[in-house]
């Protein structure tokens, strides 16, 4: 009960971090009581964000996919299932937070623009983005919720045109990573509660928001809003989403939610990409 107890705290944490990072862009005709919510990996994007963000570095020489494979492999709890290991997950951010000490924010930021235009904007569904616009046409705000890096799901959201993005968020000093995050990971319960704190600050009625996710992990997020939608759904939250009689909207040709995307994107997931874009930028400053 203790380790459930510290979990949820550093979930309401990261979501009220999350929300505090968040910035707003206005929109026409606003109706100012509802938003959407989109989760991003394999939801608006096919694939995993950060990993295509890691594979855009490789592309500039700046690390080996060796080096990718061998973090990411260590890394895989994340995208696994929502009930992972508290002490794994400790673990996990340690080394990830290890690599990044000393990098610069707009390094990432500069990198994570180049690498969207190249290899990210067509892996994004043309299905869900245009959901995103409908809601955008209604008056309503669209946010980004995401375990991806703040800085690189800000890019994303920036390049689609949303109002903006919640995602996991490090402290820094003088525009550099310390090594430390500012709460926790947006993962799971964490992104539900940076949606609730968002609500708060923004005015937002939840009851007539909508979210949208591909995986189970983000039933927390789900059940918070009037108004559920699983995108490209998993087998647990295709079944969970038929029980409830949950819209379903699936863009997918071909495999399944399982084998969706690259190969190894699954297996990255949010914390293995980052530490491969720490080492690739590491790398980058040793040898300049």
């Amino acid at each position: 009960m203790r380790r459930l107890l510290r979990r949820r705290t550093e979930a309401e944490m990261a979501g009220e971090v999350a929300a505090a990072a968040a910035i707003t862009s206005p929109v026409a005709e606003p109706d100012p009581t509802a938003a959407a919510f989109f989760d991003v990996d394999n939801t608006m994007m096919r694939g995993a964000s950060i990993y295509h963000f890691a594979r855009g570095l490789a592309s500039r020489g700046l690390f080996t996919t060796k080096d990718l494979v061998r973090f990411a492999l260590g890394q895989a709890v994340f995208r696994v299932r929502g009930n992972e290991n508290p002490e794994h997950i400790a673990q996990a951010k340690e080394t990830a937070l290890a690599f990044v000490v000393g990098l610069k924010v707009d390094d990432i930021v500069r990198l994570g623009e180049e690498i969207y235009d190249e290899v990210m904007a067509e892996r994004i569904w043309a299905g869900t983005r245009a959901l995103a616009q409908s809601h955008l046409d209604a008056g309503q705000r669209v946010w980004l919720v995401t375990a991806t890096p703040v800085e690189l799901s800000r890019v994303i959201a920036q390049r689609l045109g949303l109002t903006g993005a919640l995602g996991t968020v490090a402290e820094t000093e003088n525009g550099v990573y310390t090594g430390r995050l500012v709460g926790d990971l947006l993962h799971g319960p964490a992104k539900a509660e940076a949606v609730k704190a968002l609500a708060r600050r923004e005015g937002l009625d939840l009851s007539r928001c909508t979210a949208y996710s591909d995986s189970a992990n983000d039933l927390p997020l789900l059940q918070l809003v009037g108004h559920p939608c699983a995108i490209n759904p998993d087998s647990e939250l295709m079944e969970y989403s038929r029980e409830h009689d949950w819209t379903v909207k699936d863009f997918r040709t071909g495999r399944k939610a399982t084998m969706a995307g690259l190969p190894i994107a699954a297996a990255a997931g949010a914390v293995a990409g980052g530490i491969a874009a720490a080492i690739a930028l590491r790398k980058h400053y040793r040898s300049a």
